[in-house]
């Protein structure tokens, strides 16, 4: 008799297995999610990198690849590629927050010191704009410079952010790709070594 209880349903999911039928559903929300989390508009927030995160996660927890086949074309083949896609605009998407903000890790030679200067800028052009602040509250101006100053270079660092993601999403695509198709080539040929 077939096991319907609950613990029954879970345990099905659960161990998925590598010979188990792949999950387009999940794959599909996280892609959903991470195509949101790239077109926002705005500088890159850490919540980002939760987002990332939590994507991965699912991932991870929830979707296996169908049992190595040769082929391009073939069922692997086709979920190896979503699979390694997937997982690499997740990354992508994580690692965005600190590539806008750490230059030892995304050096962007010449636009860091180009949105400073933006960032300068708007701070002349609050300055001029509030005028006739300046005479009754010199630490408002200051306050009102600093937000316009840091909201520019931030909002130019995340355009230039924005552009590089596809290739460091590419990059982590290929190694995941080749990492997932080494570990699944081992295991088969640990299994062929048994019987």
């Amino acid at each position: 008799m077939d096991d319907v209880s609950p613990r029954g349903a879970r345990e099905t999911v659960g161990t998925g297995g590598h010979g188990a039928p792949p999950q387009p559903g999940v794959i599909g929300i996280a892609l959903a999610a991470v195509l949101t989390a790239a077109l926002a508009q705005g500088s890159w927030q850490w919540f980002a990198t939760y987002i990332g995160v939590t994507l991965l996660a699912l991932i991870f927890c929830f979707y296996r690849l169908p049992a190595l086949m040769p082929g391009l074309r073939s069922a692997y083949g086709l979920n190896l590629l979503a699979y390694s896609v997937v997982v690499g605009l997740c990354i992508a998407i994580t690692l965005a927050p600190m590539l806008q903000r750490w230059a030892w890790l995304f050096p962007m030679p010449g636009t860091r010191s180009e949105c400073r200067e933006l960032g300068k800028y708007e701070s002349l052009r609050v300055e001029a704009a509030l005028a006739d602040l300046a005479g009754r509250d010199r630490t408002a101006l200051a306050y009102a410079q600093d937000i316009q100053s840091h909201n520019a270079v931030a909002e130019c660092l995340a355009a230039t952010t924005t552009l590089w993601l596809p290739v460091y999403g590419f990059g982590a695509a290929v190694l995941v790709g080749l990492g997932a198709w080494f570990v699944d080539r081992a295991r088969v040929r640990r299994e062929a070594g048994r019987t």
